[in-house]
């Protein structure tokens, strides 16, 4: 078989050690500063019931599903998402837990999608949930746990914001405007594609789909691209209206005690399509605009219960590897990840190979990080090759240096050098 038939699936990537390292260090800020904020972590498997999809995420997920039948005739798909293997751990055991349930998971999910910038056919997410907390505190926390992500990352107000919104508020305003009950999906989706579809295009769907006049589509938008304030203005004599504003006042007020407003940006434009949502609703994005949304979330109060669990309201976000890792690149925060070690043993003729191992394995068990040549070399050579190994110090075991029981250690930046007796390195 020639080698250019093995070649890596289209939208999957490897990851070779530098690549590992940049993966790890967003990793770790995540669980950080998951752990921070008092949430566990959890994981479950990377197939699932295709049942558990079809039913709660929504057509855009299913379309992208890699599903398949298994060999004992079982309907599967790896899973696309988090949120509904969390639905099912959950229904099987919230019963006898204390709540709320604060758990986070670092999945690595598939869709079978075109590939763009910011968007593969895998990717890892960090994915953060409270559950059984109905309170809009719960929400702010939630959103809270992204915005430290980023920051622990070396992100500022700067480089991203929140842009929330509160799906019950914007079912208030589209009915106020004349949408029918029967139209309010189509009219969702409509305002989830506004910035990404033609001004026309979408005066002339919200017509056509969700029975508005010119006029009231007109209305709409303007009220729609001027946010909070626009929407109180024009609609909060209305009880249905007016209502459903302060659950989305008091979450910005939260996250303002937080220290957190500068990151935050309300936009009933943000609407998510996931099908499950039922409240506050967020995404993340670049300020310059160049990316897609690095994260998305909000509240689902009714998916538990749909997968045969407890009624349990339930709020919570995905965060993806794929877009976050663009984004630290392209503002010159992608950690150094060049390989280090601390010590690189160098044996200066063979008859010191047997000491120069019991030195590396004296190191390593002291939890230091060593290497040496694996047959023998010259000095000159396994100095070069300490160099490449990235060690700070080369350990010099020389004849003379054993008969007076030390060590030649040569710093590698500089060259300096200094003897260490064998029995004092820790």
């Amino acid at each position: 078989m020639a080698a250019s038939d093995l070649q890596r699936l289209p939208g999957f990537r490897d990851f070779p050690p530098e690549d590992f390292g940049f993966r790890n260090r967003i990793f770790e800020s995540w669980r950080r500063v998951a752990l921070r904020y008092g949430f566990s972590e959890y994981d479950g498997p990377p197939l699932e019931p295709l049942d558990l999809y079809v039913e709660k995420s929504g057509d855009e997920i299913v379309e992208q599903l890699y599903g398949f039948t298994d060999k004992g005739g079982r309907d599967v798909a790896l899973r696309p998402e988090m949120t509904p293997s969390l639905a099912r751990i959950l229904g099987a055991r919230s019963r006898g837990m204390s709540k709320p349930i604060r758990w986070f998971s670092i999945p690595q999910l598939f869709r079978y999608e075109r590939q763009q910038r910011g968007r593969l056919r895998e990717h890892f997410q960090w994915n953060v949930d409270i559950v059984g907390e109905a309170g809009v505190a719960a929400d702010a926390e939630v959103l809270a746990v992204g915005i430290d992500g980023l920051r622990d990352l070396g992100l500022t107000h700067a480089d991203f914001v929140a842009r929330v919104s509160d799906r019950r508020l914007l079912t208030s305003v589209l009915e106020a405007v004349g949408v029918r009950e029967g139209a309010l999906g189509a009219a969702f989706q409509i305002v989830d594609k506004v910035e990404r579809d033609p001004h026309d295009r979408t005066i002339a769907r919200l017509q056509e789909e969700a029975g508005l006049d010119e006029a009231a589509a007109v209305h709409l938008l303007e009220t729609l691209e001027f946010g909070l304030e626009a929407v109180a203005d024009r609609f909060g004599g209305r009880d249905d209206v007016g209502a459903k504003l302060e659950p989305l006042r008091e979450y910005v007020e939260l996250l303002g005690f937080m220290g957190l407003g500068d990151y935050v940006q309300v936009d009933l434009k943000i609407v998510r399509g996931l099908a499950y949502y039922t409240g506050i609703v967020f995404e993340l994005f670049d300020r310059k605009g160049q990316l897609r949304a690095i994260c998305g979330g909000g509240r689902y109060d009714r998916l538990l219960e749909l997968v045969g669990g407890e009624s349990l309201p339930a709020v919570g976000f995905g965060m993806g590897d794929v877009v976050l890792g663009e984004l630290l690149t392209d503002r010159g925060l992608r950690p150094d990840t060049s390989k280090r070690i601390d010590y690189f043993v160098v044996s200066v003729t063979d008859d010191e190979r047997r000491d120069a191992l019991g030195i590396a394995q004296r190191l390593r068990a002291r939890g230091h990080s060593v290497a040496y040549a694996l047959r023998g070399q010259g000095v000159g050579k396994q100095l070069k090759a300490a160099g490449r190994e990235g060690a700070i110090e080369a350990l010099i075991v020389g004849p003379d240096e054993l008969a007076r029981g030390a060590v030649t250690a040569r710093r590698l930046s500089d060259g300096t050098e200094r003897e260490i007796r064998i029995e004092e390195l820790d």
